[in-house]
């Protein structure tokens, strides 16, 4: 039976939620990753340092004691983020980063911030204090066709935000375009970028076979099948610009499948097992390790993590649904299969 080990890896962008949908969800992150940037667009969302103090232990108090896990926390970019709070984050020890969204691209975002220029001085600050800037690339203007947002982002936000702070850490988070590769493979080593299972393993077709498909459905959306192939190759490349981050996001099961189906794709089950199937498909396998567990850790100045776990090549089903608190949730490949597992 073939067999994987690998340095216990991070996932460098994930959702867990709150209260019980969180502890329905959050150990399946932690019994397979030891950190995870834990994103912050909660209602009402993570704002202050002490927010994320108080989120980080909620986290903590729902994940099983058998599990060694360090959520990494982020706070929620707004208009008003103050200086002082960039300082207060930075001087903290549990806040990482900082998160732009803007106003209305996902889900809770409609706190965010309105025009990137208004937060400039909150940027230099972060700069000065190391704090990374972690950013959901796409504009929401809606004369902008929903497959371009992320390139006429990378022109009309990104770049010039990149030329304005040259050293400010920035974290492209879940790519889904060959522009946005091509950016990152271009820009300076200040800049890299996340890569998510669905993003390599579909494309928009997914979205629509056999019918609509809402757990398909995420943001940014599922691209063509060329984007799927370049960022498959970034991920592959062995340039430690690119690095693993789920951006797995539960939803219950009756607000994806609606009138107006919430966007989010939940992986953290089988998140490195899709990794690996990805990986070992495009003859990669042996390039794993480091995407997962040292580039994220490396340009986040963490140090990497020592211990290990190890993947079988053994097909497991996936069930139909988890709990997910009250409600229940459909995650990926529901119903169906993958071709590697965690060794128990």
């Amino acid at each position: 039976m073939q067999t994987l080990t690998l340095t216990r890896p991070d996932d460098l962008h994930l959702h867990v939620r709150d209260g019980a949908a969180m502890g329905s969800v959050v150990n399946h992150t932690a019994s397979q990753f030891a950190r995870a940037i834990i994103m912050p667009n909660l209602k009402p969302p993570v704002v202050t340092t002490d927010d994320a103090i108080a989120y980080r232990e909620r986290i903590l108090s729902a994940v099983d004691e058998k599990y060694q896990f360090e959520p990494l926390m982020t706070l929620y970019l707004t208009d008003n983020t103050s200086i002082s709070e960039v300082k207060k984050a930075a001087d903290s020890e549990c806040v990482k980063a900082i998160k732009y969204y803007p106003a209305g691209a996902t889900t809770n975002s409609d706190q965010a911030v309105t025009d990137i220029k208004k937060t400039y001085d909150t940027l230099e600050a972060m700069m000065k204090q190391g704090l990374l800037l972690l950013v959901h690339g796409e504009v929401t203007d809606n004369n902008v066709d929903v497959f371009e947002r992320e390139t006429v982002f990378i022109d009309k936000v990104l770049t010039p935000l990149v030329n304005e702070f040259s050293e400010l850490k920035i974290v492209f988070e879940h790519i889904t375009t060959k522009s946005a590769v091509d950016f990152v493979m271009q820009a300076g080593n200040n800049i890299a970028a996340t890569i998510t299972p669905q993003h390599i393993l579909l494309n928009r077709n997914d979205l629509f076979k056999g019918g609509l498909q809402p757990h398909h459905y995420c943001l940014p959306v599922l691209k063509a099948e060329e984007n799927r192939q370049a960022v498959l190759a970034a991920a592959i490349s062995g340039n430690p610009k690119f690095f693993l981050g789920t951006d797995s996001a539960p939803h219950s099961k009756t607000a994806k499948e609606t009138s107006c189906g919430c966007a989010g794709i939940y992986s953290a089950h089988i998140a490195i097992e899709l990794y690996a199937e990805a990986f070992e498909a495009a003859g990669a396998l042996e390039k794993l390790e480091a995407f997962a567990s040292h580039y994220g850790a490396d340009f986040y100045g963490l140090p990497r993590n020592t211990d290990k776990l190890t993947l079988v090549k053994q097909e497991q089903t996936i069930p139909e649904k988890f709990s997910f608190g009250d409600d229940e949730l459909v995650p990926f490949r529901a119903n169906g299969t993958c071709a590697w597992q965690l060794k128990k």
